[in-house]
């Protein structure tokens, strides 16, 4: 094998352990550091400081900018944070992902071999799981700076080529060169910090001299600038399909690093300057990693501190380019919160399912009072037209179908990602079971609705006593849907006995529903019903008697603190700025 394959071969291996480690150490980190996640998540209810402080915390935690800009996007997207609050957080977001830079600055390459060992003991022997995580983080973090070994041992007869090193004194001297290189690189990895890392690998080998660097810090930043820019795409890519103010947040996060790199490539030498007069003194070989990480990090921080005072520009700049139009508003039956792109955030998609839950709760409860006006028969004053209501109650069963797959879809690709805790597992379980009562719920409404619809076509009506007893059973089923809704939505199971007030109110239902048959046989004998109506007048009360067995479910559910989210589980105390 030649020499030049063998170098790909190990560059390209190297770079692929790299990327498995730090994805790895990401997941098993949001995880372990989940909890810790809502509370720092909570300074983003203060200012444009705090807000960018909690995004470079959050991503110092999570190792990786682009799961916090995506998570951001998905916040905005699901109206949970205004377009101000997430565009510090994308500020923020910038200076975290320098951490990753820093953490391999470091040169503990006589240590990666007992860290892999330790961290993957800790994983295999624990029980617990956040014990697990935890060795899985340690084991990541070995695997991705042994990613950085291999690629570093590679480069070292790459870098004493001529024509490699001619390549170099290009960029050096050409900055736009430099740009591109590092922009190029990005867009293939799809990671600033793996690019990144490659640039401290190749940089720390030494140049024909044998001290000097390969490449330079002169050299260096220009490429530091490209992988900035890049790194701007998978915001972009994560904004598609998105909300207007989503891919506003994304847009804010490509004009915060071109207009860093537009600004830094006029003042390279001064800036290469400022860094080695703040960084370790040393033969350059040994300190250009450093320099590197601490360029990425100076760089973001004073593009922060810039932009900082000026959100409200760039407020402006983002609503120009992607401005406000008619019919922005989605369709009802499409979901409006569900993000694939937060499968890996457990919190933040199973707020975004709660957000879900709420428009199909809201659904049915539209479905419910369709439903005495379709029976009533005769709309009264300020309601819609009999045909008008039917046209409208079918849409809305239509949309809550529609959404309930989708929930359930959502809900099943979380546990096929494999990022949820056991307590998630469990309130994802939960919320799937809610969600089909639901559904069932809005299923016994349509069959009911298409019964008094048969009917009315035949030219049968209910008498004036049975339009009574059925309005006084749609009632009561709404009653029960209505107070289980309630215990959803609270942080306490249980806390006034709504189950046990369910569980009453069905039985009464059922009673009633006895009462009712044995009045409307006695009409019927009268002749003041008609026997045709028999089938559909029993159908119209079973179906009402399951509907409270699903009320009855759901509130079983919220026994086993089963609940939908709030901002607050987030840390998000306050709702989101328009």
């Amino acid at each position: 094998m030649s020499s030049v394959i063998t170098t790909l071969f190990g560059l390209f291996g190297g770079l692929a352990m790299f990327l498995y480690g730090m994805n790895s150490m990401s997941e098993a980190l949001q995880k372990a550091a989940g909890e810790r996640m809502k509370s720092i998540l909570g300074f983003l209810t203060r200012n444009p400081f705090m807000g960018a402080l909690a995004g470079a915390l959050v991503t110092a935690i999570l190792q990786s900018s682009s799961a916090t800009t995506v998570m951001v996007i998905g916040f905005v997207s699901a109206g949970l944070m205004g377009l101000p609050q997430a565009i510090s957080v994308i500020f923020g977001a910038n200076i975290g992902t320098t951490m990753t830079a820093q953490l391999i600055a470091f040169d503990i390459s006589d240590y990666i071999y007992p860290i892999l060992f330790v961290g993957f003991m800790i994983n295999f022997i624990s029980k617990k799981e956040k014990v697990k995580n935890i060795g899985m983080v340690i084991f990541s973090f070995g695997l991705l700076f042994e990613g950085i070994q291999i690629m570093s041992s590679v480069m070292k007869p790459l870098a004493a080529s001529p024509i490699f090193t001619h390549l170099m004194a290009k960029v050096s001297d050409i900055p736009v060169l430099g740009i591109l290189l590092g922009l190029v690189m990005t867009l293939v990895v799809q990671s600033s910090s793996a690019t990144i890392a490659v640039l401290q690998s190749f940089a720390s080998q030494p140049a024909a001299d044998g001290v000097s660097s390969a490449i330079g810090l002169a050299g260096a930043i220009p490429i530091l600038l490209g992988d900035n820019i890049g790194t701007t795409i998978t915001a972009l890519l994560a904004s598609v399909g998105q909300s207007r103010n989503a891919k506003r947040t994304a847009v804010a996060h490509s004009i915060f690093n071109i207009s860093g790199s537009i600004l830094f490539s006029f003042i390279i030498p001064l800036f290469a300057g400022f860094v080695r007069m703040i960084s370790p003194k040393g033969p350059e070989i040994q300190v250009i990693s450093r320099q590197i990480a601490n360029a990425h990090t100076c760089f973001n921080i004073a593009m922060t501190i810039i932009w900082l005072p000026l959100i409200g520009l760039m407020v402006k700049i983002v609503m120009t380019l992607i401005p406000e139009k008619q019919g922005d508003a989605m369709e009802a039956s499409v979901p409006m919160y569900l993000d694939r792109k937060m499968l890996n955030q457990p919190v933040p998609a199973l707020y975004l399912v709660s957000q879900e839950i709420r428009r199909c709760l809201d659904n049915v409860e539209e479905l419910f009072h369709l439903t005495r006006v379709e029976l009533r028969g005769v709309p009264e004053k300020g309601e819609k037209s009999l045909a008008l209501t039917e046209k409208t109650f079918a849409q809305a069963y239509q949309d809550t179908k529609v959404i309930q797959k989708s929930i359930i879809d959502y809900l099943s690709e979380m546990f096929t990602v494999g990022s949820l805790s056991q307590e998630q597992s469990e309130q994802a379980s939960g919320l799937m079971a809610v969600i089909n009562d639901i559904d069932r719920v809005s299923d016994r409404l349509h069959d009911i609705v298409r019964s008094s619809e048969t009917a009315e076509q035949e030219g049968n009506m209910f008498s004036k006593d049975a339009v009574k007893e059925l309005a006084v059973c749609v009632n009561a089923a709404e009653s029960m849907f209505r107070k289980a809704a309630a215990m959803l939505e609270r942080h306490e199971a249980d806390a006034d006995g709504g189950a046990e007030i369910i569980q009453k109110a069905k039985n009464k239902l059922r009673k009633s529903g006895k009462q009712f048959s044995k009045a409307h046989f006695a009409r019927v004998r009268a002749g003041v019903c008609s026997e045709a109506m028999t089938p559909i007048y029993s159908d119209i009360l079973s179906n009402m008697d399951r509907i409270a067995d699903n009320c009855v479910s759901i509130s079983e559910e919220t026994l086993d603190n089963v609940r939908l989210l709030n901002p607050e589980d987030l840390g998000l105390g306050m709702k989101a700025e328009a």
